[in-house]
C-alpha cells in the first residue's frame, strides 16, 4: 500500500486551499530548494491546499530549460523520499500530486544583481496575471545571505513588490538574518526602507515543527500546566539541539559563523521564547510576536565574569558516530588547521521578569554529538520530603516534562509511583505521547505549515524586525567576548566544560546517549 504524506482528509478539510499565486524561488538550483522547499510544496499539493492558479518560477544563474528543471527536481524529490535519512521520506511519490506540481514548474536564468533579470521576471509575472487573473506573488530568497538586500532592492525598483487591486506581494527571507546586531539592524533598515514590514516573512523552519507549535497549545489550552509554568514550580529549563552530522562540506561558511551565530539567535531563541512567553491576548500574529519579543528583551545581559563562567564553547575532534569513524572539525575541507571556531556552545541564560526570576535556562547545541535530538526539558521542583522521612525513600524525584521536537515528535512526563510490595518505595515512571500514535500524519519537512502561512498571509510563526534585533542583542556580548574552544570527541555528549556548567549549580544535563 502506498504511503501518503498528508494528514487524514478530515483534518485537511479544516484548512482552506491557499489563494492562487506565483511562487518565485531565487536560488532555484540550490540544496534548500531541492531538499526542503519542493518536498514541502509536493506535500501541500498532495493535501489539496494549492489551487490551479499556483505556479513556481525558479530563478538561478545556470542555464537550463523548463523541462530540464522539472526533470531535475523530479529526480531530487524521488531520491529524498526513498533515502529515508532526512526529514522527507515515503515508500513512493504520489504521481498525480507530483505531476500536478511538476506541470507548474518554470525556470528563468538570471543574475540576482542584474536589473535585466527582474525585467524578464516582471514580464513573466504580467503574463501569469493575464492568464490566471491574479497578481499574487511570493518571492522566496533561498540564496546566500549576501543577496538578501540586493534582491529585495531590485524587486522594489522593478515595481515587483508593489501591491494593487487586492493582490499581495511577499518576500520570504531565510536565515541568517545578519551576522551580529549591527548587521541585522542594517539589513532591516535596508529592507524596510523599500517594503512594508507586513510584506516581509523572516522564516525559521523550526517553527514549522508540530511540537514547537504544540508548546502554545500545551501551555494555554490545558488548565493543569499554565499555573505551574513559573518560578514557583519550575527549577530550571534545558533546551537542546544536538546533531550527529558535521559541517557537511560547508567549512568555508562555518568558519565565519560557528555554532553561536548559526543556531542561537534563530532556532534556539525561538524555542526559548515559545517556552517562556506570556499568554498573548489572542493568537494573531502581532500579539504572539509581541510577547516573544518581550522574552528576548528580558534576557539578562552578562558581564565579563558571567560570560567566562556561563558560556562554554567546544569543537569536535575525530571520533566515532554511530559506529562510523569521522574526522575532526580541523580536518574538514575549507577549515583552517588551527581553527578556533566553535562547533558546540552551551550557556546559562536568565530571563529577568516576574515569571522567570531565578530560573536558569540552559541552552546547548552542537555538531557531531552522540544522537540527533532537539528537545525542551522542563525540570519541576521536587515535592517536600517531610511525609516520606519514616519510609525507605531517600528523596523525592522531581517531575520532568520533555517536549521532543525531533526526530520523534511528542511529549513525555516523568512521575514518581509506588513500587509493588509491602513497603513504600518510589520508582520513576514515564508517560509518553507521540504524534504518530494519535494523529494520522506522514513525515514533513517542517516547511509545509510555513509556506502555507505565507500564501494565506499569516505571519504568526515568522519573526518581526524587533524580534530579530532583540535576539542578536542577547548574544552580542558572547560575540564580543570569544573564548578558547574546548575539544570533545565526535560521538560524545560534548565538552566536559558543559557538564561543569550545570554541576556548579547542583544540576546535570539530560544524557544524549
Amino acid at each position: 500500500m502506498r504511503e501518503r504524506l498528508c494528514p487524514d482528509p478530515a483534518l485537511l478539510a479544516r484548512a482552506s486551499p491557499a489563494p492562487p499565486a506565483s511562487f518565485v524561488i531565487f536560488g532555484a538550483g540550490g540544496d534548500l530548494t531541492r531538499r526542503l522547499l519542493m518536498p514541502a510544496l509536493y506535500n501541500l499539493s498532495l493535501g489539496r491546499l494549492l489551487v490551479d492558479g499556483f505556479t513556481v518560477i525558479g530563478v538561478d544563474h545556470n542555464e537550463r530549460s523548463d523541462e530540464a528543471y522539472r526533470q531535475g527536481l523530479t529526480e531530487a524529490v524521488q531520491g529524498y523520499a526513498t533515502d529515508r535519512s532526512g526529514e522527507f521520506s515515503a515508500d513512493s511519490i504520489d504521481s498525480h500530486a507530483w505531476g500536478w506540481l511538476r506541470d507548474r514548474l518554470f525556470y528563468l536564468t538570471g543574475d540576482f544583481e542584474d536589473a535585466a533579470t527582474y525585467r524578464r521576471l516582471g514580464e513573466r509575472l504580467a503574463a501569469a496575471k493575464q492568464a490566471g487573473g491574479h497578481g499574487n506573488c511570493v518571492f522566496y530568497l533561498a540564496t546566500a545571505p549576501r543577496f538578501f538586500g540586493p534582491i529585495v532592492e531590485h524587486l522594489a525598483k522593478a515595481g515587483l513588490m508593489h501591491e494593487e487591486q487586492g493582490d499581495f506581494r511577499r518576500a520570504v527571507i531565510e536565515k541568517p538574518f545578519g551576522t551580529d546586531l549591527a548587521s541585522a539592524r542594517a539589513l532591516n533598515a535596508r529592507i524596510l526602507g523599500l517594503v512594508d514590514e507586513r510584506q516581509v516573512f523572516r522564516i525559521d523552519h523550526y517553527l514549522g515543527k508540530e511540537t514547537v507549535q504544540n508548546i502554545l497549545a500545551l501551555r494555554f489550552a490545558n488548565g493543569i500546566f499554565e499555573p505551574l509554568w513559573c518560578r514557583d514550580h519550575i527549577d530550571h529549563v534545558q533546551i537542546t539541539a544536538a546533531e550527529t552530522v558535521g559541517v557537511e562540506g560547508r567549512g568555508r561558511f562555518y568558519e565565519t559563523a560557528g555554532a553561536l551565530r548559526d543556531m542561537v539567535p534563530n532556532h534556539m531563541m525561538q524555542l526559548l521564547t515559545m517556552t517562556a512567553m506570556e499568554p498573548p491576548n489572542d493568537f494573531g500574529a502581532d500579539a504572539v510576536r509581541a510577547e516573544k519579543t518581550k522574552v528576548v528583551q528580558a534576557i539578562w545581559s552578562p558581564g565579563p565574569e558571567e560570560l567566562a563562567r556561563d558560556v562554554v564553547r567546544g569543537q569536535y575532534d575525530a571520533g566515532r558516530v554511530r559506529g562510523t569513524a569521522v574526522p575532526g572539525y580541523r580536518q574538514e575541507p575549507n577549515v583552517a588547521p588551527d581553527s578556533g571556531t566553535e562547533t558546540y556552545i552551551a550557556m546559562k541564560l536568565h530571563i529577568d521578569n516576574w515569571r522567570w526570576a531565578g530560573v536558569p535556562f540552559y541552552v546547548r547545541t552542537g555538531k557531531r554529538l552522540a544522537v540527533r535530538r532537539t528537545e525542551v526539558a522542563i525540570q519541576f521542583k521536587p515535592a517536600p520530603y517531610t511525609m516520606f522521612r519514616a519510609t525507605p525513600v531517600e528523596c523525592t524525584t522531581p517531575n520532568l516534562m520533555v517536549l521532543h521536537i525531533q526526530p520523534n515528535e511528542g511529549i513525555s512526563l516523568s512521575l514518581s509511583a509506588k513500587q509493588p510490595g509491602p513497603t513504600l518505595r518510589l520508582a520513576d515512571v514515564r508517560m509518553d505521547f507521540r504524534y504518530t500514535d494519535w494523529f494520522k500524519a506522514g513525515p514533513s519537512t517542517g516547511y509545509e505549515t510555513l509556506l502555507y502561512d505565507v500564501l494565506i498571509g499569516d505571519a504568526t510563526l515568522f519573526k518581526r524586525a524587533e524580534n530579530v534585533e532583540a535576539s542578536w542583542a542577547a548574544v552580542q556580548p558572547m560575540l564580543e567576548s570569544p573564548a578558547e574552544v574546548e575539544h570533545y570527541a565526535a560521538g560524545s555528549d560534548g565538552p566536559a566544560g558543559a557538564e561543569a556548567l550545570l554541576a556548579r549549580d547542583g544540576r546535570h544535563w539530560l544524557k544524549l546517549t
